[in-house]
């Protein structure tokens, strides 16, 4: 309240300063140019970094486009706010960031990096992306395992499709595969999509219609993604969204 009392006395002296400055003797006017200067420095600082703060991302954000019919939806944590260790180097195969991002591969030599990093773009709806940058890679197989919370096996039925949104830049041309995986009783069903990485936004869709789900026992979904030849490259995971809509009656 105090603050607002200044504040409200402060801009009324100005505008009056304003509104008089045709008529202001010289000497005065020349000391509230020298005021108004100081002033106007620290605003203009606070106004740009205000006007950089606002336009990134919310964090916590789970802001992004649902199809018609959208029954549920997620943005992992990774992509959503800031985790505890933001970070790993030399990264060992099964090694977790935050709680539903697990590395998986089997060099010899970990060469590996994971880092969340903030997002910057005007395009950006993830407050966080996750970079990861590969060098000398022994291994035949490099993927990146995203734990689904159980909220989506509540209701899923062969009806649905689940459909994946990503954002994803590559230093040098890489193909990537997003597998989903649903585990339903001792069995788990796979069905396997390359991401269109030529396409500016990408996405990819699983139809569970063409799957041998056993409905009723449902208990863990996740996606991997699995990177076909990466060493010596960056990649960049702008955003990643899952969400879960029934497929048109034909």
């Amino acid at each position: 309240m105090l603050d607002r009392l200044i504040h409200r006395r402060v801009l009324r002296s100005w505008r009056r300063a304003a509104r008089k400055a045709e008529e202001t003797g010289l000497s005065v006017l020349r000391q509230q140019r020298n005021r108004a200067f100081q002033l106007r420095t620290h605003l203009d600082r606070l106004i740009h970094v205000a006007d950089g703060r606002l336009a990134l991302p919310r964090i916590g954000s789970s802001a992004f486009p649902r199809p018609h019919g959208t029954d549920w939806s997620w943005r992992p944590e990774l992509w959503r706010g800031p985790l505890p260790v933001p970070g790993l180097s030399s990264v060992q195969t099964k090694a977790k960031l935050g709680t539903e991002v697990t590395l998986f591969h089997d060099c010899d030599f970990s060469e590996l990096t994971l880092r969340q990093l903030r997002n910057l773009r005007e395009e950006d709806l993830a407050p966080f992306g996750l970079r990861m940058d590969v060098f000398n890679f022994d291994g035949s197989f490099l993927s990146l395992v995203i734990d689904l919370p159980k909220s989506v096996c509540e209701g899923l039925t062969r009806s649905h499709l689940i459909r994946v949104d990503t954002s994803i830049d590559t230093e040098k041309p890489l193909e990537i595969f997003a597998r989903l995986n649903i585990r339903h009783g001792p069995n788990t069903e796979q069905i396997v999509r390359e991401l269109p990485l030529d396409e500016k936004g990408i996405t990819v869709e699983f139809d569970l219609a063409y799957s041998k789900l056993n409905e009723k026992r449902i208990d863990r979904v996740w996606l991997d993604l699995i990177f076909e030849g990466p060493d010596m490259n960056q990649v960049v995971i702008r955003d990643l969204t899952f969400c879960r809509f029934p497929r048109a009656t034909i």
